[in-house]
């Protein structure tokens, strides 16, 4: 409110608003504190950025007689500068009666920009092409006051990050986004936490090269078998059952390409694709939102699909009902895929209404954005599917044997991802978005990086064991190793994505801190790539593994290059606080996600596949091009678009503010069209990739080369 007592906008405005933006996409439109889309701004920086402009141009045409602040002299500027600084950054919230109280000049200033804003949501002509840049469909808000609004939640992300902590001089958001004119700049701790976490990454991998050099002797069998042991696995009907879930995830797979392609192509065309309106049928929003889901949504497809397969053949024991419970689980991931595409679609066009958003529409936070029923209906789901793999692995547990710990420690880890979803159901509708973004990456980052992780690791080292490769006890130590590993930087390295959103000075210190240890294993996955490498030339009967090894070759390479480079260069508070939400992230992102556990995924379905279908010659040329197309066409478009296209705007930031980086001045520039239309040759090599593996999949069903039937004595050596 201002000082005379006039209310600006309400509480209730500020968390209708979020539901308002939450219903058009929330972080898949834009960001807010640096996490979210990348083609419209970050709000909160750039409502910001224009508060304090007009704030000085007030005080430029009322004192100085100038038109705007930008046509005075340096010296009045630099004046003019640290006056609106004095304005912006104290703290005049009063607990009392919880009113922030503003003067006369920045309640006009914040008039001036939320008619900016509620002119950009509507179709309003006089920012037609400003919504073109954002990939902004006409009309994204159809409700003037809902438009309203949304403006008071973009003014409380702004609010938040330039008003100073109590007793404190930096911003509640740690003084982010950059932006000199508002005084801005980087804490110290930024700088402190990150030589630390340089000399934290530099011990770890000391100590753990010390590790290796003690104990990483050779682990295979001291006898190799002479034949597969996994051909002699009965194919149970329940295991036969779980072909349906590798055709989904081709589904899935081709379908997410084809979104992405359209996504990449709104950075061009805001609102068309080659002259069709596409925006009015599937704006931006919706195709990044679908685009990032399905990402998730088939790599964990993939990876149930294996659990269900591989579960009773470590067991040998078919359960009461498994087949039965192995399709309706099925069922049950078709519904929730299509619901909740469904329930996207109705709230981002604004047809469902922002009652009945939250449950079973759009709830605007990046990789967890279906509605909460299905959300619920996904965590049911995993419940099921561990209850599933659970019980097909009992007997394997309960009867002991020398796999009996390695197995313990695979079922540990299909009980983690079933429950540990769970965090993704612990904010409500109006919780407060510093505790949404903690539980978000309860998800994103310790569900999809941390436990699957170690699931992946358990699943790969038994398979080898099952093949008589590996030395159970030597697998068995070096899975619970890498678990611990993994498990000691990844769960307080979440808290590397939190050093922005209204965190303590703390967490910078223990993400930064526990980020690096992070990395430090991945600086040894040559050791790994080198292992995978040796198993599949080990004998000759492996050469029939030899594509699911190369997969999990080149997962070893994404690890180090994605997670691992591409990883620490934005981790430390120093670099993310410059770098969050520039196109550095998706690079990460990109090959991280898609080259570590896209790859494994389909690493894992093809084991999978070798033993649905055992006697089926394979394709080898065109798992060849799929695999070569896959790596080339992900390295492609890091290399030529996305990190030159980050450097650039990273080089933005630092020079005139991160506001100006996520412009539509900046990133409107030909060298940013020339870097968008670069990718194009990557992405088409990718999508060569993706059909092929899609086409060899379909060839094993449907036109099936069957192996000719050996002499015995030859078979024996088959």
């Amino acid at each position: 409110m201002t000082e005379d007592g006039r209310v600006i906008f309400t509480r209730k405005d500020i968390e209708t608003g979020r539901q308002v933006w939450q219903s058009i996409g929330g972080q898949q439109l834009g960001s807010i504190w640096g996490h979210g889309g990348y083609v419209a701004p970050d709000w909160g920086a750039d409502w910001l950025h224009r508060e304090a402009e007009a704030v000085l141009d007030i005080w430029a045409r009322r004192e100085a007689g100038a038109e705007n602040y930008k046509q005075l002299d340096a010296a009045t500027q630099a004046a003019y500068t640290k006056r609106v600084q004095s304005l912006l950054r104290p703290n005049t919230y009063d607990a009392a009666d919880g009113a922030i109280i503003v003067d006369n000049d920045r309640a006009a200033a914040i008039a001036t920009v939320a008619a900016h804003y509620e002119s950009l949501f509507s179709a309003d002509p006089a920012t037609g092409e400003l919504r073109e840049a954002y990939a902004m469909r006409n009309d994204t808000v159809p409700d003037a006051e809902h438009r309203r609004q949304l403006t008071a939640f973009y003014w409380w992300a702004a609010w938040a990050s330039v008003t100073e902590r109590p007793g404190s001089d930096i911003t509640y958001t740690a003084n982010w986004p950059a932006d000199s004119l508002v005084g801005n700049t980087a804490p110290p701790s930024t700088f402190i936490w990150t030589v630390f976490s340089v000399l934290f990454l530099i011990a770890g991998i000391a100590l753990l090269g010390w590790h290796y050099a003690v104990n990483h002797g050779d682990e295979m069998a001291p006898v190799l078998p002479k034949t597969d042991p996994l051909a002699a696995i009965k194919v149970t009907p329940s295991m036969r059952a779980t072909a349906k879930y590798f055709w989904v995830v081709i589904a899935l797979f081709l379908t997410q390409i084809l979104l992405g392609a359209i996504t990449a192509h709104y950075q061009v065309e805001g609102q068309q694709a080659y002259g069709f309106a596409i925006a009015d049928v599937l704006p931006y929003s919706l195709t990044r939102t679908w685009h990032t889901q399905l990402a998730v949504l088939w790599i964990a497809t993939a990876w149930l699909g294996m659990g269900l397969y591989i579960a009773p053949a470590i067991s040998g024991h078919e359960p009461k009902f498994q087949r039965l419970g192995v399709n309706f689980l099925w069922i049950c991931l078709i519904v929730i895929v299509v619901g909740s595409f469904a329930g996207q679609w109705f709230a981002v066009m604004q047809k469902l209404g922002l009652k009945h958003n939250f449950w079973f529409g759009h709830q605007g936070w990046e990789y967890v954005d279906l509605g909460r029923f299905w959300q619920w209906f996904l965590f049911i789901g995993l419940v099921l599917w561990l209850t599933l793999v659970g019980r097909a692995l009992w007997p394997a547990i309960r009867n002991g044997g020398e796999s009996k710990s390695i197995v313990s420690l695979l079922f540990l880890s299909v009980v983690a991802i079933g429950l540990f979803y769970a965090a993704g159901l612990m904010w409500g509708e109006h919780t407060h978005l510093s505790m949404v973004e903690y539980w978000r990456w309860w998800v994103v980052h310790l569900w999809v990086e941390g436990f699957f992780e170690v699931f992946a690791v358990a699943v790969i080292a038994f398979l080898f064991t099952r093949l008589g490769m590996l030395q159970v006890k030597s697998a068995t130590v070096a899975v619970l190793f890498a678990t611990i590993v993994f498990m000691a930087g990844g769960v307080l390295g979440t808290l590397h994505h939190l050093y922005f959103t209204g965190t303590p000075t703390a967490v910078i210190a223990l993400g930064a801190s526990f980020s690096a240890l992070e990395v430090v294993p991945l600086a040894y996955v040559g050791f790994e790539a080198y292992h995978n490498y040796r198993m599949g030339k080990a004998t000759p009967w492996m050469a029939k593994y030899k594509w699911p090894i190369l997969f999990f070759i080149a997962v070893s390479f994404w690890n180090l290059v994605g997670a691992g480079l591409f990883g620490f260069l934005i981790n430390p508070p120093l670099s993310l606080y410059y770098m969050q939400g520039l196109n550095l992230t998706p690079t990460h992102g990109h090959t991280a996600l898609f080259g570590v556990y896209g790859m494994l995924g389909i690493g894992l379905m093809l084991f999978c596949l070798r033993g649905l279908k055992p006697d089926v010659v394979w394709n080898e040329k065109l798992l060849k091009a799929s695999f070569w197309a896959l790596n080339l066409g992900l390295a492609g478009m890091a290399a030529f678009t996305l990190l030159p296209l980050g450097i650039l705007q990273l080089s933005a930031a630092l020079k005139h503010g991160y506001w100006y980086a996520r412009s539509a001045e900046f990133m409107q520039q030909p060298i940013v069209d020339m870097l968008v239309w670069m990718r194009v040759p990557a992405d088409t090599l990718f999508s060569v990739g993706a059909l092929a593996l899609a086409w060899f999949v379909f060839r094993l069903w449907v036109a099936p080369r069957k192996a000719a039937a050996l002499p015995v004595g030859e078979a024996d050596q088959a």
